[in-house]
């Protein structure tokens, strides 16, 4: 159900104001569904916010960070929010936002009701790691928020500084609790599985969801970390996951899950789901149905595509909204059959999954 939440104070206003003066005053009307050469459908979007983070974790990017983009080269608030309304117009009726670190942005509740009040938007949802979740939950329930995936890879508070090469597990637990004592629909656990890191864990995460209605999901190490741990051995296949996952509990029913949650069960009788998503494997490229729009405006068709098209400076270029709107379906066209294909298309773009968005 839609959120009736009031808009927030008068900076939503003077903003949304700004955006219907940058966009003009032609609106597009209802369009067919967004559509590949293989017959998939795209209705999802995943929009990053920013690129810094409050972690460092190892997987993503060096300790010292890397060279974030000045904000000057990121998408503007009107920027963001006129994207949200094309794509919108175009068939998608999901978006989730994404990093970096969105909890950052102050005004990501302004982006949450503006999507969430557009007519076309189903559900908007949110990915974070979970540092400032408690703190800001409230506002982003109120402002319409239906889901939230929070990352957290380890519930041993030294595994926890290891990886993240920050303190901070306690306020993830904490933010998380509150999540699930909240009226959010969807809460969903990431948990990058790592040999020899956390895969003693894995019955601990699971015991999560034997009293809580939240999916626990152990995801595939990707080759997005700055060079640091991909070839050391940490990698661990979801075929390994399931197989020492069944090894330890009694019973893992197969049910129904998302698109992405490509093997989903339920423990016993347990109230939550454990999923596992070949990231890495890629046996779920035939059901994607998403678009994604990094922090700097770029299009890709894929986590894995090395081609990028250029949203943000078309934008600033005058571009209107019918010549994006062909930039975006000409390039969600173009998208290869599965990411191993679409890997093989170049060099890399993009040194950490910071500067992607998850």
């Amino acid at each position: 159900m839609k959120s009736s939440a009031p808009v927030i104070g008068k900076r939503m206003e003077t903003k949304q104001k700004k955006y219907n003066s940058l966009r003009g005053a032609s609106t597009l009307l209802a369009h067919t569904p967004i559509k590949d050469l293989f017959g998939r459908t795209f209705n999802y979007l995943r929009i990053a916010l920013n690129e810094q983070c409050n972690l460092r974790c190892m997987y993503c990017m060096p300790e010292e960070g890397i060279d974030f983009r000045s904000e000057d080269k990121l998408l503007s608030n009107q920027e963001i929010l006129r994207l949200i309304e094309l794509t919108a117009q175009m068939g998608v009726s999901k978006i989730r936002f994404t990093g970096g670190e969105p909890l950052l942005r102050k005004d990501l509740s302004e982006l949450i009701q503006f999507a969430n009040n557009y007519k076309h938007i189903d559900s908007v949802h949110l990915t974070t790691n979970g540092l400032l979740l408690e703190k800001r939950i409230d506002e982003l329930i109120k402002s319409g928020l239906l889901g939230v995936n929070i990352s957290l890879d380890t519930l041993n508070s030294e595994k926890f500084k290891k990886i993240t090469r920050r303190d901070g597990l306690d306020m993830v637990l904490s933010g998380l609790k509150k999540a699930m004592g909240s009226s959010i629909q969807s809460i969903k656990l990431n948990v990058v599985a790592m040999r020899d890191f956390n895969d003693n864990e894995f019955i601990d995460f699971i015991g999560l969801t034997k009293e809580n209605d939240i999916t626990v999901r152990f995801i595939e190490l990707m080759p997005f970390d700055s060079h640091q741990i991909w070839k050391t051995g940490k990698f661990y296949g979801a075929d390994h996951i399931i197989a020492d996952i069944k090894n330890q509990v009694d019973e893992l029913n197969p049910i129904d899950g998302s698109r992405t949650e490509h093997h989903i069960f339920r423990v016993n009788d347990y109230k939550g789901k454990v999923a596992v998503i070949p990231a890495y494997s890629r046996s779920l490229c035939g059901e994607c149905n998403r678009l994604r729009i990094t922090a700097d405006g770029k299009l890709l068709n894929c986590l894995y595509s090395q081609n990028e098209t250029n949203l943000r400076d078309a934008m600033r270029d005058g571009k209107n909204n019918t010549e994006i709107e062909d930039m975006i379906r000409n390039t969600m066209k173009k998208k290869y059959i599965d990411g191993w294909e679409a890997q093989n298309q170049g060099n890399d773009n993009r040194e950490s999954m910071t500067q992607i968005g998850g």
